[in-house]
């Protein structure tokens, strides 16, 4: 049951998570650079230049907007493609990360026995790690490119210095969110995947052994120790002791006596 309850609860961050992302693709105001809004007369004059990753707007003090949108693929600038390209990556390995975790999760009835479940819910978890990085990887190109030209020391004419805008913020919130989701899927799972292994020396050298092997040493193989001897431990070795020899035998009282 707590398994269940945990899966269930990454499913949900995960998917808003996704969510978060999704929606920042279609909004506007991923930077934005106000001019004018001081002054001592009363009327204040103020202009927003604001762009997200599909076009250039400008919009006035009577909020009258003109947009620009992008062109043909090569005439936009590198890093907005290479965000564009990056978030898309993400979007479509997420979408498998979606499907693997939902079948493979313990409240659902599909997707065969609980062993081939459990690789599926793993999986899943590995897929929204991978999906997670390459939006992370296109927040902080975007970031990089807007605080440099924020914080440079000279700007050439017309250009404007850019601040980031909340979609930036919202989808920095949905990759943290995606990696506490996978997260809690492979906490669920890895030691189903992955069990204990014991470690055992062999000829002075550590070997590690499966659970299915424990109990057993070079020497026994798969055969079973018989019944008629006993054992007895001291420290980390174990000492075989025949039954026979512990029995200790009676003399007679003739004997006993000389």
């Amino acid at each position: 049951m707590k398994k269940r309850f945990i899966q269930i609860f990454g499913f949900l961050t995960s998917s808003l998570g996704w969510l978060f992302i999704l929606c920042t693709m279609a909004m506007d105001y991923w930077r934005i650079s106000q001019i004018g809004g001081e002054g001592g007369s009363f009327i204040i004059k103020v202009a927003w230049y604001w762009s997200n990753l599909w076009k250039d707007c400008f919009t006035d003090s009577t909020a009258v907007t003109n947009c620009r949108d992008y062109g043909v693929l090569w005439s936009v600038l590198y890093y907005v493609q290479a965000v564009r390209g990056l978030l898309m990556c993400g979007l479509t390995i997420g979408f498998f990360a979606v499907m693997c975790c939902f079948v493979g999760m313990e409240c659902t009835y599909i997707g065969g026995p609980e062993p081939t479940k459990d690789k599926l819910v793993f999986s899943g978890a590995v897929f929204h790690f991978v999906g997670g990085v390459s939006n992370l990887v296109a927040y902080c190109l975007y970031i990089n490119r807007v605080a440099r030209t924020a914080f440079a020391t000279n700007l050439p004419a017309g250009q404007l210095r850019y601040e980031l805008g909340p979609p930036v913020f919202l989808g920095l919130v949905g990759c943290f969110l995606i990696f506490g989701g996978a997260v809690l899927y492979a906490v669920t799972v890895i030691k189903v995947i992955y069990p204990d292994r014991k470690v055992m020396e062999v000829y002075g050298r550590p070997t590690y052994m499966p659970p299915s092997y424990r109990g057993r040493s070079l020497y026994t193989g798969y055969y079973e120790p018989s019944r008629l001897y006993g054992s007895y431990s001291s420290g980390r070795s174990s000492i075989k002791i025949s039954r026979l020899s512990q029995a200790t035998p009676k003399l007679p009282e003739r004997d006993a006596f000389v």
